[in-house]
């Protein structure tokens, strides 16, 4: 399962054996159930998670109790309530396996031990947050110019794998809209 992570940090970053062996070390394998809660609101994040496979996603409960997804996460890639990891404060999110998973953690003394022992992986977790952070300001400037047909488009363009292995409710949230719109976009869509 650490392959993944090898190879996506290899993509941009020169490990040595030695840093591989480091990152084998800290990051630890699990399997998942779909539904399973990760990490709860109210608790501060035990872990950041690399996903291996699966489908994973952060929620949140809004003023009328309604399940709100801020992000899906499809491998490989990073998931956790980050700044509450980060700062080990109380996170307002849920992360959920919304498919079965593999994963591989690692719990915050875990990075920060990683980091100071691995120039090469310092250098790839400053470029996973820069892109973060672009993500993040580009998804925010998409919810509030893009229509709700063009951000399914986007989605279905860039990320078809989602729709595949995502329950609708999910997607509709994630792209700031009720189930009932995105049903009938996707009729739209398909004629």
């Amino acid at each position: 399962m650490h392959n993944q992570l090898i190879q996506l940090i290899t993509k941009s970053i020169v490990l040595s054996d030695r840093e591989s062996d480091l990152c084998i070390r800290y990051f630890e394998p699990v399997l998942y159930p779909k539904h399973r809660i990760l990490e709860e609101e109210g608790k501060i994040p035990e872990y950041l998670y690399f996903v291996v496979s699966g489908f994973v996603r952060l929620f949140h409960y809004n003023d009328k109790g309604d399940e709100v997804t801020t992000h899906i996460n499809c491998p490989p890639g990073f998931i956790t309530s980050y700044t509450n990891f980060v700062n080990q404060s109380k996170s307002d999110e849920n992360l959920e396996c919304i498919t079965e998973c593999e994963l591989l953690r690692i719990t915050k003394t875990g990075l920060d031990l990683l980091i100071q022992q691995s120039p090469a992986f310092k250098d790839f977790s400053i470029l996973v947050f820069q892109q973060s952070l672009s993500y993040n300001e580009k998804r925010s400037k998409e919810l509030a110019t893009l229509s709700a047909e063009q951000r399914y488009l986007k989605l279905m363009d860039e990320h078809p794998e989602v729709l595949h292995n995502v329950p609708m409710q999910y997607i509709a949230s994630f792209l700031g809209m009720n189930p009932k719109s995105l049903s009938r976009i996707r009729k739209q869509v398909i004629r």
